[in-house]
């Protein structure tokens, strides 16, 4: 598994790729973002590491450029840990963001879990369009298809949450089931991590957000695909 690591910070950059070669993946480093994109283009690695503050070119654009033209798990680290900053990483597309400073566990813990969904959706995914209803869902392209002739881009994450509700389309399915799925852990200090990527996908598929037709809430329960 080969990572890249995108950090201005040498000593940074340096216990990074310590740990990670430790685990036994290959890695390589960069300290911007333009070399970044580089290397990315010469041979995409399995997952991107990147910094979010870093001159000329900043984390956030890197991401925006990188899925412009493809998906490549990537985790964000920052010195910025407020909400607002996570909100705005994972709407970029990222997979997930860790703020430092961090303990070396909780990065290879984060490592770890990203590659496995990352592993999991490209072997099981990509096969075939999942339908339910009047909704298909294309892993390929990361869209909903609409019988009424509506395409709905997903991000990664958005892609995952809604994949495992229309899996079990009917079914209740908890937020702790949920954030297992589409993460693998809890975000400690951010309980409505789910809450907050159901309203973005009802204000994405829904004709009345405020009152949703494919993604019901159960009061004290979770959440349900219907079949319209």
């Amino acid at each position: 598994m080969r990572i890249l690591v995108v950090d201005d910070d040498a000593p940074s950059v340096k216990m990074i790729s310590f740990l990670l070669r430790e685990e036994g993946y290959e890695v390589t480093s960069t300290d911007n973002g333009l070399s970044a994109l580089d290397m990315i283009e010469r041979q995409v690695p399995d997952l991107v590491i990147l910094d979010v503050m870093m001159p000329h070119l900043d984390g956030f654009e890197v991401c925006r450029r990188i899925r412009q033209k493809m998906y490549v798990p990537i985790i964000f680290l920052s010195a910025k840990g407020e909400t607002v900053d996570k909100v705005a990483g994972l709407q970029l597309g990222a997979d997930d963001y860790l703020a430092k400073p961090f303990e070396p566990s909780e990065l290879l813990a984060r490592v770890k879990a990203v590659m496995r969904r990352a592993e999991a959706f490209a072997v099981e995914d990509t096969q075939s369009r999942l339908g339910v209803g009047d909704v298909t869902l294309d892993p390929v392209s990361n869209r909903l298809h609409f019988a009424d002739g509506r395409i709905v881009e997903l991000t990664p994450i958005e892609f995952r949450l809604i994949h495992c509700l229309m899996r079990n389309a009917g079914r209740i399915l908890s937020h702790e089931l949920l954030m297992n799925a589409v993460w693998g852990y809890d975000y400690e200090g951010y309980s409505n991590q789910i809450a907050v990527y159901v309203r973005r996908l009802r204000m994405k598929i829904e004709q009345d957000p405020d009152n949703p037709q494919y993604l019901t809430t159960v009061r004290g329960l979770g959440y349900k695909f219907e079949r319209v």
